[in-house]
């Protein structure tokens, strides 16, 4: 006796080759992802507030950042590439004066940033974020 065919029994699909496969992708994809762990700066900027009084005995480097992003060093302004060869000249003036950056709170971050990054490449330790008054 001949067996019939049944057409309900071809339309079985098997997908264990494919999870097989899936599953391989995914341990080839883990292994093969580099974790890197970015450093980064956490900054958050003073709100408003009422005056602090720091005394120290130096007298502190000032920066200031208004709001159109300039940025003035003691008083004078200051391109954003020569930062951190006034911040050298300053801290070789003042070694042990710390450094207070304010910045206007309409200013850009970039600016803050690079102020910041100068100052740690030059080596300068005391380092206050204040804001100004707009």
């Amino acid at each position: 006796m001949r067996r019939r065919h049944r057409p309900e029994d071809d339309t079985e699909i098997n997908i264990t080759p494919m999870l097989d496969i899936v599953f391989i992708m995914l341990i080839f994809f883990i292994v093969t992802t580099s974790f890197v762990r970015e450093r980064g700066l956490d900054v958050s900027r003073p709100a408003d507030a009422e005056e602090q009084v720091v005394e120290t005995d130096d007298e502190p480097i000032l920066v200031r950042i208004d709001s159109t992003s300039m940025i003035m060093i003691d008083g004078r302004v200051v391109d954003e590439a020569a930062v951190r060869a006034n911040l050298e000249r300053e801290s070789a003036q003042k070694p042990r004066s710390p450094l207070i950056i304010a910045a206007h709170p309409d200013s850009d971050t970039n600016a803050l940033v690079t102020v910041l990054d100068s100052a740690n490449v030059v080596g300068i330790e005391n380092v206050s974020v204040a804001t100004e008054s707009q």
